[in-house]
């Protein structure tokens, strides 16, 4: 059982979106993060999670989520069984609120890559052991965590820092806006109109701006979010379960490539970011993701240190 995790998140029950979470326990997390890394490159981490199971169900496929997860419960002394959904049918063959009983009587917590976000709601509402979110159709804020994560190592505070997402407004970019608006950035946001961030997320995240400072830039151009930012960040054009709608997004998509052009608006020290998978030569060059400038490999070490903690936080307080 860990007895050092910080009174901030002490009460976090599950870690379903950014947005349920205050501005002090998303810092107190990315600290925790950041200090639990810290100590495994020194040999220094505990088996807090001895004989502890987490239960992963996947509706998608999945790299970082499932070897971050994995690898983490074992090096925390604990067990990751992996279900995927041909072999469960969720809302098929069993409702969600079902396997949460199930799943809850077996394990020690529960992380659900699902399509669509309502799952993990009925998931958790079920549930009587923490549910993580390892992606939804809404949100990703295991790999928002990791990305803040990664820039408060790069930067120090990330206060008043400028990140420019190059891209759809999918879940991630959700994620990442949450997160930066609780720590008060700048987030700029670069997509054609029709894929810009839905009316009611920018709502929400103007009326928490106001109390950290954060300020939201929305706009079609990439070069204008791109002016002065200390962050370049892009995603793929077309997410899991999009495929049929490629053809068009990589049409709409062409002017929104991170490359050196666009690179030179930046700070002259701007770091670059993709939550990866990676299609090079679309959204990203070669030349910009192998570059000097990127912490695309740092940032998705970094999911394997931030989930590590996150686990430690939820399952760590459990007898």
């Amino acid at each position: 059982m860990s007895t050092d995790i910080p009174e901030c998140l002490q009460s976090l029950k599950h870690f379903l979106s950014i947005q349920d979470l205050s501005a002090e326990a998303l810092q107190g997390l990315i600290d925790f993060s950041i200090r639990r890394k810290s100590q495994f490159k020194r040999g220094e981490l505990k088996p807090v999670l001895e004989r502890k199971v987490l239960a992963m169900l996947f509706q998608k496929s999945s790299l970082r989520t499932r070897l971050g997860f994995e690898t983490a419960m074992i090096q925390l002394g604990g067990y990751a069984v992996c279900l995927e959904d041909h072999q469960i049918g969720v809302a098929k063959r069993e409702e969600p609120k079902d396997i949460a009983r199930v799943m809850s009587g077996m394990c020690d917590g529960i992380m659900a890559r699902v399509k669509a976000h309502q799952v993990l709601i009925e998931l958790a509402a079920r549930s009587t052991v923490p549910v993580i979110n390892g992606l939804s159709d809404w949100s990703h804020p295991c790999q928002a965590l990791a990305d803040v994560m990664t820039l408060q190592e790069h930067f120090g505070s990330v206060a008043g820092r400028k990140l420019a997402f190059i891209g759809d407004g999918n879940n991630v970019a959700r994620s990442l806006l949450s997160a930066g608006v609780k720590l008060g950035m700048i987030f700029a946001i670069a997509a054609p109109k029709k894929y810009q961030l839905d009316d009611g997320v920018i709502q929400s995240a103007h009326d928490k701006a106001g109390r950290s400072g954060a300020t939201i830039i929305l706009t079609e151009k990439p070069e204008e979010a791109a002016a002065d930012a200390d962050v370049l960040y892009t995603d793929v054009w077309t997410s899991m379960g999009q495929e049929s709608e490629r053809t068009a997004r990589e049409a709409d998509f062409s002017g929104y490539q991170i490359n050196a052009a666009l690179v030179k608006k930046a700070n002259p020290k701007a770091v670059i970011m993709h939550c990866l998978p990676a299609y090079r030569g679309l959204e990203i060059t070669d030349e910009v993701m192998d570059s000097s400038q990127s912490v695309v490999f740092q940032q998705a070490e970094n999911r394997l240190h931030s989930q590590r903690a996150l686990l430690e936080v939820l399952l760590g307080r459990r007898k």
